[in-house]
């Protein structure tokens, strides 16, 4: 076998397991109806555009939280919300890699008040649950949520908001809105 030949089989081969891995870890299906929720601050500091002092990861001296944040527009039958923080910039961290979080709501609420979750730690407040960690431990402090974490590099974050349905089972879960927030940045 040829090394070019080799390479070829490699990349195929790496494309099947990621479009496998793709399909295994997404449980939810979009709802036809799917609504863009509203979604805000809650603390004036964070205004999208540059990450507050302190909001950052304990490696670069800060001790950063979530934000919390205002849901509005939630469609009457979702029973969880779901918190996937990203750095754009950085394919690794991307796509929820600094953490994805599920926050468990009462059916029937159209909005609701998230608190912050703290950063670097499996231990999270009252009705949140861990969906996966952020995705490298190696460069800071393990943890459900790692905080922006570029290094003031001007890298840009953002969390992706879906309200979805969960079935107990989880088959037949639902994304029933969506929504993406620029945190900022850094």
């Amino acid at each position: 076998m040829t090394p070019n030949f080799i390479k070829m089989m490699f990349c195929l081969f790496s494309i099947a397991l990621l479009s496998l891995f793709s399909c295994v870890s997404s449980q939810y299906k979009p709802a036809e109806d799917m609504v863009t929720l509203d979604v805000t601050f809650v603390d004036a500091s964070w205004d999208g555009k540059k990450i507050p002092n302190g909001q950052q990861c304990n490696k670069f001296g800060g001790n950063g939280a979530t934000p919390a944040l205002r849901i509005k527009n939630i469609p009457t039958k979702a029973n969880a919300l779901i918190f996937e923080y990203s750095d754009q910039d950085n394919d690794r961290m991307n796509y929820g890699g600094h953490g994805k979080i599920r926050y468990a709501i009462k059916p029937g609420s159209t909005q609701v008040t998230v608190p912050s979750v703290p950063g670097h730690t499996f231990e999270l407040p009252d009705n949140f649950s861990l969906i996966s960690a952020h995705a490298n431990p190696g460069w800071d402090k393990a943890g459900a949520y790692m905080p922006p974490c570029s290094g003031g590099r001007g890298n840009r974050y953002y969390v992706t908001v879906k309200a979805v349905y969960d079935t107990p089972d989880k088959k037949d879960s639902l994304v029933l809105g969506e929504r993406r927030l620029n945190l900022g940045k850094y």
